[in-house]
């Protein structure tokens, strides 16, 4: 079993940045591909961004591409998500996913392990 618990989200206004963590607990954390997902108002969840294990290797969603940054710190067990120039169409709860396999991060229906959201709230 992997845990995941995310923090960071928040109220921002437009332009603005912050940054999630998802700390991840239980089985070896450099073993897994670990991403972002988000779910806005009324909408499908969402693939967000995602990192390989070592070497990494990263990808994103093309409404996020050059603003936000996603990273992993294996020694502290956590993967960061940062997010800069927000606008309210980022407004929503983003979660953390574990899998063991990246290549497949962004499509597949059924990822590992889940956290249990953080909300997201960009004013106009």
């Amino acid at each position: 079993q992997v845990q995941l618990v995310e923090s960071g989200g928040g109220l921002v206004q437009t332009g603005g940045s912050l940054r999630l963590s998802c700390a991840a607990s239980g089985r070896t954390f450099s073993n897994y591909a670990m991403g972002w997902f988000r779910r806005a108002p009324g909408k499908e969840r969402e693939f967000v961004a995602a990192i390989s294990r070592v070497p990494v290797t990263l990808s994103y969603s093309n409404s996020v591409r050059g603003r936000f940054i996603i990273s992993r710190d294996n020694a502290k067990n956590t993967v960061y998500l940062q997010m800069n120039s927000l606008k309210p169409e980022d407004t929503g709860v983003y979660y953390c996913a574990a899998d063991p396999v990246y290549y497949t991060f962004a499509t597949k229906t059924a990822l590992d392990y889940w956290g249990q959201g953080t909300q997201v709230t960009v004013s106009s």
